[in-house]
């Protein structure tokens, strides 16, 4: 007789918390949250000739299948008087409550009539030799040449990305390096090759240009391992 008191007090008490929770916590609750979308739209590098107008590529947003494009903010500019590596930011709409989504794209401009400045990509031919074994470059990635303006040129990583892209490390573990000299042969000469994360230079490198091609084929040994790589230049409308 006492069991039976016992169990009938038990699911009265579980009956009643499962009522108020119900009735008070859970009520106006349940609803579907719609997160904002971004897309780039164009290249991203995105290339553009230096004196050209900066026009904007183009973009969508969506929220809950709403066009909500026109309420996306961009903030960062682009000088198109001055060759440089530039940056755009994307924010969405906000939702109802409170996220959004952001991007950002890489605008590179430059000198359109320099055989050499330029936005290159590694071909996909391109491999690391470490220990014997071959190991493909994951993407096209790209290699950014500036002039230094004094018949110099910059290069943001002679690795072709391979730490900087490829392992996701950041530019820190790009090796820049800069061109002092292109002789008629096309044998690039290279002084200042460095790669700040690990604080440590190339063992030695072999670099040629092709003019006619607008390519340079790239051999660098650095830390026991060769990084073969075609960088084959992107034309841009002037």
């Amino acid at each position: 007789m006492k069991k039976n008191i016992l169990y009938s007090m038990l699911f009265a008490v579980a009956a009643f918390m499962l009522t108020s929770c119900g009735d008070d916590e859970s009520a106006g609750k349940s609803r579907i949250t719609y997160y904002p979308t971004i897309e780039l739209q164009g290249g991203n590098p995105y290339l553009v000739a230096k004196g050209s107008t900066w026009k904007e590529p183009g973009f969508t947003s969506f929220m809950g299948g709403e066009d909500v494009s026109s309420l996306v903010t961009i903030t960062g500019t682009v000088n198109t008087a001055e060759s440089g590596d530039y940056t755009l930011n994307y924010a969405t709409a906000k939702n109802d409550d409170g996220f959004s989504s952001s991007t950002s794209r890489r605008v590179i401009v430059v000198d359109a009539d320099d055989p050499i400045e330029g936005l290159y990509w590694v071909d996909k031919k391109s491999y690391r030799l470490s220990g014997g074994k071959e190991g493909e470059y994951p993407n096209s990635f790209p290699v950014i040449i500036f002039s230094n303006g004094d018949g110099t040129y910059s290069v943001d990583d002679i690795l072709g990305g391979w730490y900087y892209y490829g392992r996701s490390y950041g530019i820190d573990y790009a090796m820049g390096a800069n061109i002092v000299d292109i002789a008629d042969d096309g044998t690039v000469t290279l002084e200042d090759a460095y790669v700040p994360g690990w604080d440590e230079t190339c063992d030695g490198y072999t670099i040629n240009y092709d003019a006619e091609k607008a390519t340079f084929t790239v051999n660098v040994t650095f830390s026991g391992m060769d990084f073969v790589q075609t960088w084959v230049k992107q034309q841009v409308e002037k």
